[in-house]
């Protein structure tokens, strides 16, 4: 019972670590065109679909140089979202223009990957599979590789955040735009990158999920679901936040399985959401609404 127990944790941490990610994709967007941009999981799910279908499958490139190439085609394809829809999006007179675009840039994005890689599932061969054993307790290389990859990653994040002229460009943007436009930063060019660096996690994290759920043109539905309630458990906007949201989320809803039907599992992820939103809508981190 221990050993399925300490799976069910490390499972749930890997889960966390990856609506961590998601979350924190929502709040680099939030903070710096204030939209909530519902094409995540489209973004996450393109990336896969570049990277398995295209790169490895496609062209039969070597995995790693196609990771490399997949994030670089993400980044840019972000950028070119931002400068086409988010900078005219986010001037308009009221947010729900901002909703709606976000929402249909979402569907286009799924009706483009199934018109060009087709409907059926697919994975890639010996991708981040296998396991390891530990004291007779059998992880799978894959969510070692999400915990590993995805702790690289935020900390990258926060060291281009704090450390570089750019990275302290996005916090002045996000702080307040016109303060950060008076003191001669580009705007419109800090959202591009903002919004290219978050599409580039969106590819990462769908390179990550494909041992888990294979390649398909619904496969970060609820990721992308989960990880917005990652960010509002956590505290909407704060990227700490969004990691500890994320973590609380996976590993309850995963140990949840040791009491519950598993069909039940994702459902205690939207319950503790309500729960949150009814006691404490700020989160745990953020500021109570």
């Amino acid at each position: 019972m221990l050993a399925i127990l300490i799976q069910l944790l490390v499972s749930g941490i890997a889960l966390g670590f990856i609506y961590a990610l998601v979350g924190i994709e929502y709040t680099l967007v939030w903070n710096s065109t204030g939209l909530l941009n519902f094409s995540h999981d489209k973004l996450i799910t393109l990336g896969a679909y570049i990277f398995g279908g295209t790169l490895v499958l496609g062209l039969g490139l070597n995995s790693w140089l196609s990771v490399i190439i997949a994030m670089i085609v993400s980044g840019i394809v972000g950028a070119l979202v931002a400068s086409t829809i988010f900078n005219p999006l986010r001037n308009m007179r009221s947010t729900i223009f901002a909703v709606m675009g976000t929402i249909m840039l979402g569907r286009i994005l799924y009706e483009a990957t199934r018109l060009i890689w087709g409907p059926i599932p697919f994975t890639v061969p010996n991708w981040l599979t296998g396991n390891v054993i530990i004291h007779d307790i059998s992880i799978t290389k894959a969510n070692l590789y999400i915990c590993i990859v995805s702790i690289i990653v935020v900390a990258c994040l926060q060291t281009f955040l704090t450390f570089t002229k750019t990275g302290k460009a996005m916090r002045c943007v996000a702080q307040n735009k016109k303060a950060a436009a008076l003191m001669g930063i580009n705007v419109s060019q800090n959202i591009c990158i903002t919004t290219g660096i978050s599409s580039i996690i969106c590819c990462i994290i769908g390179m990550l999920i494909i041992p888990l759920f294979n390649i398909d043109v619904n496969m970060a539905s609820m990721i992308g679901l989960k990880g917005f309630s990652a960010g509002v458990i956590g505290g909407f906007g704060y990227m700490p936040g969004a990691i500890l949201g994320g973590l609380i989320i996976g590993i309850v809803e995963n140990l949840s399985v040791a009491v519950l039907p598993a069909v039940y599992k994702d459902v205690v992820s939207f319950v503790l959401l309500i729960l949150f939103l009814l006691i404490r809508p700020g989160g745990i981190l953020g500021k109570r609404a």
